[in-house]
């Protein structure tokens, strides 16, 4: 056994080290010729303390229109919070030749079918999992605005990549199909029925899809993105989550607290199950547009706390989706393994 571990000792060393910091890619890799233009940037961050050895949660964080990768982590404050948590965090940013104003195009038809921007992040997120050392049952997504909007989509169509997730300022899964219809909906809501594209979602998806742990965040006096939104949200996710048996059907009362914090109160509104709350609505009072608790310097954040970064982290940390197991990979390492003992 120790012959066969040093005969491994120079098959390890030739993984690349872990570099800590931001580390840039673009995706998708695969691409037809001609099609430069549909790629992306993307940025990951690793706290100097993880290594190869470890196996620590990655979050994914999408920022909303009129922002990117650095300004997004750089008013979020969410690098501070994983190097205090020890958990790597996933910016993928939208190109201006996708949308001039960089947000993510939520409200295409085949996006919000779960194809187009949303299945070129999901493939993002399994590259990254697979080449970095991440616990694959702690994969979380959030978002502002726009990216928050594209977190519904992934939420309810790639449930099996996620743990939990969290919507800030964002919009219900389809709640446009045109850039126009989207428009409307930030103003006023969506005129379509949040149970209505819940019980479609569900009837479409595979019986294995699975409904993802879901935190809505939205403030009183948002002018851009009606809190009339978060409330849509709030019943589509929780239909769904009926219809996958997760929460009983029979279950309509929830736990409503008000919360006073240092800045500004916030009412909170709980689902349970066993006692865990699985869907979180928190409606936080005279907060505009903007990510609580975040540098004010930047557009679309508000220093006045509570500090959305540490609720989201706060609510998403508590869940874990199961894995399978990786039987081939494990079964070709056993071979390999088995041929050195043979020498």
């Amino acid at each position: 056994m120790r012959e066969a571990l040093t005969r491994l000792a120079p098959w390890q060393a030739l993984r690349p080290p872990l570099i800590a910091g931001w580390v840039p890619g673009r995706f998708p890799h695969a691409l037809p010729a001609g099609s430069i233009r549909r790629q992306r940037d993307y940025f990951l961050y690793i706290p100097i303390t993880v290594d190869r050895r470890d196996r620590v949660p990655l979050l994914v964080m999408l920022h909303g229109c009129s922002q990117d990768a650095h300004t997004f982590a750089q008013g979020s404050r969410m690098n501070e919070l994983a190097d205090e948590h020890r958990f790597l965090v996933l910016y993928p940013q939208q190109s201006l030749h996708a949308n001039a104003l960089r947000c993510w195009n939520w409200f295409e038809p085949s996006t919000g079918h779960g194809a187009g921007e949303a299945a070129a992040i999901a493939a993002l997120v399994r590259d990254v999992t697979r080449r970095y050392p991440i616990d694959r049952s702690r994969v979380y997504v959030a978002g502002i605005s726009a990216g928050g909007a594209m977190t519904a989509i992934l939420a309810l169509c790639y449930g099996s990549l996620f743990a939990a997730c969290a919507i800030v300022a964002g919009l219900m899964y389809r709640a446009a199909d045109s850039a126009l219809a989207a428009a409307r909906a930030m103003r006023n809501g969506t005129p379509v029925s949040p149970e209505s594209m819940a019980e479609e979602a569900a009837s479409r998806l595979s019986r294995q899809a699975r409904f993802v742990p879901t935190l809505v965040i939205h403030g009183t006096h948002d002018s851009v993105v009606h809190p009339r939104n978060a409330e849509q949200i709030v019943r589509q996710f929780k239909r769904f989550a009926e219809l996958r048996g997760t929460l009983p059907e029979t279950s309509t009362d929830a736990v409503e607290q008000r919360i006073s914090s240092e800045g500004r109160s916030y009412h909170q509104r709980d689902y349970v199950r066993s006692d865990q709350p699985l869907l979180r609505s928190i409606l936080i009072e005279g907060l505009g547009h903007a990510w609580s608790g975040g540098d004010e310097r930047l557009h679309f954040n508000d220093s006045a706390q509570p500090d959305t970064s540490h609720l989201i982290w706060d609510f998403l940390s508590k869940f874990r989706r199961p894995v399978p197991r990786r039987g081939p990979a494990l079964r070709l390492w056993l071979r390999y393994f088995s041929r050195l003992l043979r020498g």
